[in-house]
Order: C-alpha cells, then structure tokens, then sequence
C-alpha cells in the first residue's frame, strides 16, 4: 500500500443515499439489552423480491441448505483514548496502525465532533496519559483530512488497554461498556469500531443455522474508524481472506448455494479477494476496495447488515451487492414501520434481487 493507501475515490453514488431523511426517533441510543429485547430479538427485514418483516433469531428460516454465511472474525478495540491539545480536552480514535510503526488517529472535541482542520498540522502534538505523546506527522489520506498518521511514544495497545473505551457518537449519549460492543464470532483485536452487523448473532441463532445446514467460514477485516463526511470514501483496511475460507466459497458458488455476507466488512474483504471471473483466492495485505455501481460484487449473493445514515459511504456497498432498487425499497420500509439504526440498531438481510432467494 502506498502512503496515501491507493484509494479509489468512487465515481458513482446512489443519489438517494444522500437525500432521504433520518429523525431522530430511529436512532438506537441505547443497545437492546437495556430496551428489554435479547440480542437475538431486534428486527429483521428480508429484502429481495419482496419485503418480509422478522425477528432476528428467525434468520436461519430465510437461508437454505447449502449457503454459506461468512463471518468477520475481529474483535473491537478500546480505541477511544482521552487527549488535550494544549489545554483543550480531546478524545483520540486509534484507528489502524501501520506498518512502518505509525498510527493513523482521528482527534474529536469531548462533545464527540471532528476537531477543525486548522488545529492539526504536522508537528501538533497531544498529551496521553502517563505523560506519553502522539505526534502528527501528516494526513493519511488526501480526501479525509480528518484522518493523520501520529507516531506515538508508547504502544496504543497499552494505552487502549488501560485507558481506552470504546468508540462512540452523539447519537449513543451514555458509556456503554466493551462487553455490549462484542460478537459472538470476535476472536482477534484489532478493529477501531465494531463490526455491528454480527452484534445479533447469538449461540443459538449460529446452533440453528448449523443443524439447517447452512455453513459458516471467517474472514479477518479490522475496521477503521466510519467514515461521516458525504462524499468520503473508505479508508484503507487490512484484511485477511483465509484459504479454508476461499475454498467454500468456491464450493459453495459451484454447488448452486449463496454466499451471504455478515456486514459490509466481510463483503469488502471477499470482494478484495475475488478476480474478474468472481473466483475468490486466499489473500491478505490492505484493501483499499470501492464497491458501488461502478463496482458490483461478483460473489457475495446476500448482505446481512445494520442501517446507515444518509451519506454513509456503506449505501454505496449495499448497492453494488442487492441493486439500488432493492437497497432503496428496503430503506423506505424501514422508515415506514419504525425501524431503529446504527450499531445498536435493527437488522436487514438483503439478496440480490435476480430470482434466486
């Protein structure tokens, strides 16, 4: 990967994505174990030819013998670490390190907005506690700003460990602890933000899925931090596609079963891996992958997925896997009939809409 992560700015976006409304009421300020619901128990719209409205743990009945669901085994961080500037209180997100030592840090206000670009500039130095420094170096991408690679006098790990908390934004108004920020398939630390579309998943909605005869295999893609400015691509992740995993893939493609993606983490790393023809090879390294109209996937058949906010560039993912038609129809839906969103949110399973589901 080159400095700056070779991204390619997307060309297309479904102009939907930045016109519909999102009020309040549909934001999940709290998770729902402290709504009175299991994990297991928050909706599920299953998009495709048609709309169906479900529960979660009914997701086993919407796949069929012979798919397979592909999961993201990485485990989120404590990747918000508190900061000053000078005397100014800052929070530093710890978003993803690099490979020549440095750390790519996104810096925000208490009240969790991005702090203004005029106050970072190479050289800006914040204040971590037990007196250790994060250095800004220069941004880590030409189109986000917002984003700067620090050098940091001790490892982020210790500092995350020990001081750090999980990522949050305005809309969540309460700490909530690490534990409520996990999913059953985390294994390996390393994502700055929750790969939330797993968070539904229980032990007995993964028991279910075995006996039906639907497959699971990981993937590893550690997230960065979300990406909330319109217009702004993904940044660059590092990802892992694993070679027991690239097999069933094949198999299952070859066998007449659909691949289904746990979120937009797993359908970026599979898509990463794919060559022209959709046959996806063991791979690893950086991605720096757009998907969208201009780029739609050539594996994955089905998106298990949160909902996102206008503008979000995941809309554009969505798209490239279930068509715009069916992206859009299912967010009027859910808009409709009080769906809740973001990571503590409400689910929806999308198929590309071609007969097969």
């Amino acid at each position: 990967m080159s400095k700056h992560g070779n991204v390619r700015a997307a060309t297309e976006s479904a102009g939907w994505a930045r016109s519909f409304e999102l009020p309040d009421r549909h934001n999940a300020d709290s998770p729902p174990e402290a709504r009175g619901l299991a994990r297991d128990e928050v909706r599920l719209l299953v998009a495709g030819d048609q709309l169906t409205h479900a529960r979660f743990r009914e997701l086993p009945r919407y796949l069929r013998p012979g798919d397979l669901v592909v999961v993201n085994n990485s485990a989120t961080t404590s990747a918000a670490v508190d900061a000053t500037l000078a005397d100014l209180p800052i929070t530093l997100h710890f978003a993803t390190w690099l490979d020549d030592g440095g750390w790519v840090v996104e810096a925000r206000t208490r009240d969790r907005t991005p702090l203004p670009d005029r106050e970072l500039r190479g050289g800006t130095v914040f204040e971590l506690a037990g007196g250790a420094r994060a250095t800004l170096r220069e941004p880590w991408l030409p189109a986000a700003r917002r984003l700067w690679i620090a050098d940091v006098t001790v490892d982020p790990r210790v500092l995350m460990s020990e001081h750090g908390r999980p990522i949050t934004y305005s809309y969540v108004p309460r700490r909530w602890s690490p534990s409520y920020y996990t999913t059953v398939f985390g294994r390996i630390p390393g994502s700055a933000e929750m790969a939330s579309a797993a968070r539904p998943f229980t032990q007995d909605v993964v028991l279910d899925l075995v006996t039906s005869g639907v497959s699971l295999a990981p993937i590893t893609l550690h997230t960065g931090v979300s990406s909330p400015e319109a217009g702004e691509p993904p940044s660059p992740e590092r990802f892992a596609v694993p070679a027991a995993t690239a097999r069933l893939v094949i198999d299952t493609k070859n066998a007449g079963g659909r691949v289904v993606a746990v979120g937009t983490t797993v359908t970026r790393a599979l898509e990463s891996a794919a060559d022209e023809d959709g046959r996806v090879r063991p791979a690893g390294g950086w991605t720096d992958l757009v998907l969208g109209a201009n780029r739609p996937a050539r594996v994955v058949d089905g998106l298990i997925t949160g909902w996102h906010a206008p503008g979000a560039s995941h809309l554009d993912l969505l798209v490239a896997v279930a068509g715009e038609t069916t992206v859009r129809r299912a967010y009027a839906e859910a808009l409709d009939t009080g769906y809740l969103w973001h990571e503590f949110g409400d689910s929806a399973l999308l198929f590309r809409d071609d007969g097969r589901h």
